[in-house]
C-alpha cells in the first residue's frame, strides 16, 4: 500500500486526536516525543495497544473483542497486504509471519479473531453475527513517524466472494520450514465518517448496534447485505518510477526474469501468459505463435465468462516485452499490438519495464480495449501468489519455463 500525500488532505493534530471522529483517508498525526507513546492508534482508540497490526479493546481468546484495528505499514512485502479502492474489497495477512508456531499459537492472537470472526459473519441468526467486532483499517500515513491514515469500516468477506476465499489457511515455507497463515478478506463499507461517540460507546462495552451506529454496519449485522464503498480510479497515466517496484527485492524479482530469458527474449511469451493468468485467473486456452520476422511473438486467447454450464469466450491478443529498466515500451510496440486486435476483442501486453507516458495517453484517449502490465504489475501478481523473494521467482522460472 503505497504512501499518499493530498494538500487538500484533513490532517488531525495529535492533541486533538482523544476527540476526534473517524473520517475516510484523514490522517491522523503521531506524538514528537520519541517514544511509544507518540502513537496515533494508542490515542485516537484508546485501549486496543499501541503496537502490531492487530489491535483490540477486548480479549481473542476470551471471545470478548468489542472493536478491532487491523493496521498495515506497507512494508511487508512477503505479506503484501493489499486494499482495491475500485471494489472496495481489503486483504489481509494474519500474524503467524515465521516459522515454529501453528496458526493461531500467536502471541496476539490476531489469527484467533479471524477465524472467530469470519465463523460468526457465517451465522444464521443475528445474535452470531452480532459477536463479530466492527473492525477499523489504517494504514501507515508517512514514512517517518507514527502518523495513520483512515481507510474505512471493514466487514469480514464480501458479496461476491465464496466462503473459501474470504478466510484461508495458505502454505509458506522459509528455507525448509514450513508454516501456516491466514490470507482474510474483508469489504470496506460505503460509510464516510465514524463518530466518536460510537466509538467511545464501543469501547465502553455498549451494544454495537446503538449509540451512533453507522447504518451500514447495522445493515450488515442484521442481514449480511454489504454495501461496499466503490471509488472507480481518475488517474490513468502513470510514471515510469510508479511502475517500477518500490523495493530492492521487488527490483530484484524483476532483474531475475530478465536474466532469465536474456538472448532468448522471444521466450518470454509464455512467461507473460502465466502472468497474464495470475491478473487474470478466467483466462482460458492460450496460444502461443512462431516468432515473427520483427523477434516479436503473439499469443491468442480467450477470457471466459459466464456459469460453467454456458461460458461464453472473450478472444484476446497478447504481446510481451522483456525489456531493461530504462527502455521503456513505446508508440511503435503499441501500433503494432492494436494492428493484432482488430479481430480480437481485447490487447495485453506485458512488459519487465514500463510504459511512455505518450502510449498510456493515446491508448486512454483513443479508447483502445489494451491492458498494461507494468514490472511493478509483475512483481506485485507473483507477491499475491506467494512468490515473495528472488529464489521463489527463480524455481518458478524454471519450473515453468525451462530452458530448451
Amino acid at each position: 500500500m503505497a504512501f499518499s500525500t493530498h494538500p487538500s488532505e484533513l490532517d488531525v493534530p495529535f492533541n486533538q486526536l482523544n476527540d476526534a471522529d473517524l473520517v475516510l483517508d484523514a490522517v491522523y498525526a503521531g506524538g514528537s516525543s520519541g517514544n511509544s507513546g507518540d502513537d496515533a492508534l494508542a490515542k485516537l482508540l484508546p485501549g486496543t495497544g499501541n503496537q502490531g497490526g492487530f489491535r483490540y479493546a477486548g480479549s481473542p481468546s476470551k471471545g470478548t473483542v468489542r472493536l478491532a484495528l487491523l493496521y498495515t505499514s506497507g512494508g511487508e512485502v512477503d505479506w503484501p497486504d493489499h486494499l482495491d479502492t475500485e471494489t472496495g474489497t481489503f486483504t489481509y495477512y494474519g500474524d503467524n509471519k515465521t516459522p515454529g508456531k501453528s496458526l493461531h499459537e500467536t502471541p496476539r492472537k490476531g489469527n484467533v479473531l479471524l477465524r472467530d470472526a469470519f465463523e460468526h459473519s457465517h451465522g444464521t441468526a443475528l445474535v452470531r453475527r452480532s459477536k463479530v467486532p466492527p473492525f477499523l483499517l489504517f494504514e501507515k500515513a508517512r514514512p517517518k513517524g507514527r502518523a495513520v491514515r483512515f481507510r474505512g469500516l471493514l466487514a469480514p468477506g464480501g458479496p461476491t466472494l465464496a466462503p473459501d476465499d474470504e478466510l484461508a489457511a495458505i502454505w509458506r515455507s522459509t528455507g525448509d520450514k514450513r508454516f501456516q497463515n491466514y490470507r482474510s478478506r474483508f469489504t470496506v463499507l460505503d460509510v464516510e465518517r465514524i463518530s466518536r461517540d460510537w466509538i467511545r460507546h464501543v469501547l465502553d462495552g455498549g451494544d454495537v448496534l446503538e449509540g451512533g451506529c453507522p447504518g451500514v454496519w447495522r445493515t450488515w449485522v442484521q442481514s449480511r447485505v454489504y454495501k461496499p464503498l466503490l471509488a472507480p480510479a481518475t488517474t490513468v497515466i502513470r510514471s515510469a518510477a510508479d511502475q517500477q517496484p518500490a523495493d530492492k527485492t521487488g527490483n530484484a524479482m524483476l532483474e531475475e526474469i530478465r536474466q532469465y530469458f536474456h538472448g532468448r527474449e522471444s521466450d518470454f511469451e509464455a512467461c507473460a501468459v502465466a502472468i497474464w493468468r495470475l491478473i487474470a485467473p478466467a483466462t482460458g486456452a492460450v496460444d502461443v505463435t512462431r516468432p515473427s520476422r520483427d523477434g516479436g511473438r503473439d499469443a491468442v486467447g480467450a477470457y471466459v465468462l459466464g456459469p460453467p454450464a454456458s461460458p461464453i469466450s472473450i478472444d484476446f491478443a497478447l504481446e510481451a516485452k522483456c525489456y531493461g529498466p530504462g527502455n521503456g515500451v513505446g508508440v511503435r510496440e503499441v501500433s503494432r499490438l492494436i494492428s493484432r486486435i482488430r479481430h480480437r476483442n481485447f490487447g495485453v501486453l506485458v512488459t519487465t519495464s514500463h510504459f511512455n507516458q505518450q502510449v498510456q495517453s493515446e491508448i486512454h484517449e483513443d479508447g483502445h480495449p489494451i491492458a498494461l502490465v507494468c514490472g511493478r504489475d509483475i512483481v506485485d501478481a507473483l507477491r499475491q501468489h506467494g512468490r515473495t523473494t528472488v529464489s521463489a521467482v527463480r524455481g518458478w522460472l524454471q519450473q515453468g519455463f525451462p530452458e530448451r
